[in-house]
């Protein structure tokens, strides 16, 4: 929904996808039948979205992290999805503000920027609902393999789709902040 190629017809697939799966995911993780058929729609949705518009820096980093410590994919973007959304915010105030609402954000009294970065804390408690690990959790992820993974990360193709520019060092940020808070 936010990455540099999006379009009028990726964001209509990609915030019925936000507001499927934010809507489902809880109640796919306990296996109710609404849930799991909530999340294949949801899943279908993005894929449509992101075939034809791009991913981004989440993704960059999710891949590093599954080829070093083996990390499912799925997992490893939840475990960065917040850390990556606060920081590419300032690329698009509007949209993210609008991301709020299909994350069932009550945004009716918030500024623009107060309802933007209010998706941090709903992908926060969403994660946490669904017991996604924090990453200094998961077994063999260390700091000391972080500048590899920085490296890894910025040469994945998914950074160019990112909505914000992003340096090594900016990725060696984002897993600290992901791993210490």
């Amino acid at each position: 929904y936010t990455t540099k190629g999006a379009n009028e017809i990726t964001d209509m697939f990609n915030l019925k996808a936000i507001e499927k799966i934010a809507s489902s995911l809880r109640d796919a993780v306990e296996n109710k039948p609404e849930g799991r058929e909530g999340m294949a729609l949801g899943q279908y949705l993005t894929g449509m979205g992101f075939s034809n518009c791009g991913l981004g820096i989440v993704h960059s980093m999710a891949h590093a992290l599954g080829a070093v410590y083996d990390t499912p994919h799925g997992v490893a973007n939840a475990i960065m999805l917040p850390v990556v959304t606060e920081f590419n915010i300032p690329s698009n105030l509007e949209k993210y503000a609008n991301m709020a609402k299909y994350l069932a954000v009550d945004t009716s009294n918030m500024t623009k920027e107060e309802a933007a970065y209010s998706c941090v804390d709903a992908l926060q408690k969403l994660c946490e609902d669904v017991k996604i690990p924090k990453m200094r959790e998961v077994e063999g992820i260390s700091p000391v393999d972080f500048p590899e993974l920085a490296e890894a990360s910025f040469r994945n193709i998914s950074t160019l789709d990112n909505p914000r520019e992003i340096t090594v060092d900016d990725y060696l940020q984002l897993l600290n902040k992901a791993y210490f808070g």
